[in-house]
């Protein structure tokens, strides 16, 4: 591994917008932690789901983002301390008024299908996701991208409208993949064409997807031949499969589960998470157009109690930012604490002493704890005159929804991210593209977020975002509940895996069978 110069996510926030744009090194996470197991083998992972898309920039299911992962690559990565490092840009630079940044990218990378990637390809991607018309999740990572040249084969020149801190660590998660100009949506779903570890090797539907060790990776080879993505109705199931040989791997969200799964040949990590777990609330839609109603909402819940009922208290009690460096005071809200009298006072502000019914949907089989978190908020709220009526859909059903606005409330699990620019920015600034989704915004969210991105000093950051979860929950545009951990249960024939705080499964990378 080279011994170059990598900025921790710590530095990072501490050194300004240039410096944070300008990391160089010439290792990427595959190398952060080797593997000491033979290089070989086949791996089956247990899951609980199928993947509802293997298109990159629309992905917001774990599964299919856990799969594409490792299929495709991006400009920077992550490693396992949530350090933004190098990936298909081996250095960037930015200049002096943080205007330009210039990344270097690596040579000789190629996809799937054999082609070259190069600086056309990072162009037409990054050109592709900002366009409306693409409808990519992540499109308001790059608000601060003017222009995106690709100066020659190896270079790419990006000028941005204002000084943009986040960008580094918003280029690194696999909804901004560097896909080859020659694919289209279509093709992609069918046949993946990524720069990643793997490549596609076989789809069952709703069955399985299996990935094969992909020989012309730029970086240091996977050492498993195979990883096999077998689908399994339920997490109990799938540790029945561990303990009958069948499977090796598994993430469970329930640890009730992860208890039942620890023996003499499976041992179980646990991992804290960046995602939290939330009741989110469309602010454009009925009863919850007016804030006070939202605001009775939040008073009715204890946290503390759904915590306690769907994750055994396995967790914490969270704000809306989860982000290590920008990390929300829970007590820092309106009802820290459950308060009924006040949850009667605001329905009375509303005019709703009646009570009132929020339509509410629920994934099933995509995390473990959904149901018994809807159940409990249903019982709460129900002290308060205030009705959940509660539609259980499967995981595919549910992003559908969701992804269309198309609910009152949400009973949802969301990834987290170490920069609360890209955690947020997409949702609650008036101009985010899953702001419909969020269903908030405000012009003082909208300055605030800007300030953030083009704030050098930390301190001053962290102050922005304060204001930010501050809005947010004087304003209870959503209801946050809390964190909790994945449990990563393993075959002790299993060497290598490293789970991570953002759920990322890209250490397959580096694993083996022993």
């Amino acid at each position: 591994m080279s011994t170059a110069r990598r900025a921790s996510f710590g530095a990072l926030t501490a050194t300004g917008v240039a410096l944070a744009l300008v990391i160089t090194g010439c290792s990427a996470p595959a190398s952060d932690t080797p593997s000491t197991g033979e290089a070989g083998g086949d791996l089956v992972i247990g899951v609980t789901s199928d993947p509802d898309t293997l298109f990159p920039w629309k992905a917001t299911q774990f599964q299919a983002v856990n799969v594409l992962q490792n299929l495709y690559g991006t400009l920077t990565e992550f490693d396992e301390d949530l350090n933004v490092v190098p990936g298909l840009a081996e250095s960037w630079d930015v200049s002096e008024d943080g205007l330009t940044v210039t990344f270097h990218l690596r040579e000789g990378v190629t996809y799937a299908d054999g082609s070259t990637f190069g600086s056309e390809d990072v162009k037409y991607s990054l050109d592709a996701i900002a366009a409306e018309e693409t409808a990519a999740v992540a499109a308001s990572s790059l608000a601060s991208v003017a222009a995106v040249e690709a100066t020659d084969e190896n270079t790419v020149t990006l000028t941005l409208s204002a000084p943009d801190a986040a960008l580094p660590a918003n280029l690194a998660v696999i909804n901004m993949a560097m896909l080859s100009s020659d694919d289209t949506e279509e093709g992609l779903n069918t046949t993946p064409n990524g720069t990643g570890p793997f490549i596609l090797d076989d789809r069952k539907a709703s069955q399985s997807i299996t990935l094969a060790k992909n020989e012309d990776y730029w970086g240091d080879a996977a050492l498993l031949d195979t990883v096999e993505f077998r689908v399994i109705p339920d997490e109990s199931s799938i540790v029945s499969a561990m303990q009958s040989g069948n499977v090796q791997l598994a993430v469970f969200d329930d640890p009730l589960v992860a208890q039942t799964a620890e023996g003499a040949n499976v041992e179980v990590a646990t991992t804290p998470q960046l995602s939290y777990h939330a009741l989110q609330l469309n602010a454009t839609r009925g009863d919850l157009t007016d804030v006070n109603v939202r605001l009775a909402m939040q008073c009715a819940i204890d946290r503390q109690e759904v915590l306690d009922t769907a994750a055994l208290g396995e967790g914490e009690v969270t704000g809306p930012i989860t982000s290590p460096a920008y990390k929300s005071d829970p007590e820092a809200r309106p009802c820290p604490e459950r308060d009924l009298d006040k949850a009667a006072e605001y329905l009375k502000k509303a005019g709703k002493e009646d009570g009132v019914t929020i339509k509410t949907i629920v994934s099933q089989g995509e995390y473990a704890t959904s149901v018994n978190e809807a159940q409990n908020l249903k019982a709460q709220l129900a002290d308060a005159n205030i009705t959940l009526d509660l539609e259980v859909l499967e995981s595919g059903a549910f992003v559908d929804r969701w992804i269309a606005a198309d609910f009152d409330a949400a009973v949802a699990l969301n990834g987290g991210r170490p920069d609360p620019d890209g955690m947020y920015g997409r949702y609650f600034t008036s101009t985010g593209n899953l702001n419909k989704v969020a269903g908030y915004s405000s012009p003082e969210l909208d300055a605030l977020f800007a300030e953030g991105r083009q704030t050098a000093d930390p301190e001053t950051r962290k102050d922005i975002y304060a204001q930010v979860s501050e809005n947010l929950e004087d304003n209870a545009a959503w209801i946050w509940l809390f964190t909790s951990y994945t449990y990563t249960a393993t075959a002790s024939t299993v060497d290598g895996f490293t789970p991570m705080a953002n759920g990322s499964l890209q250490y397959l990378r580096t694993t083996s069978i022993k």
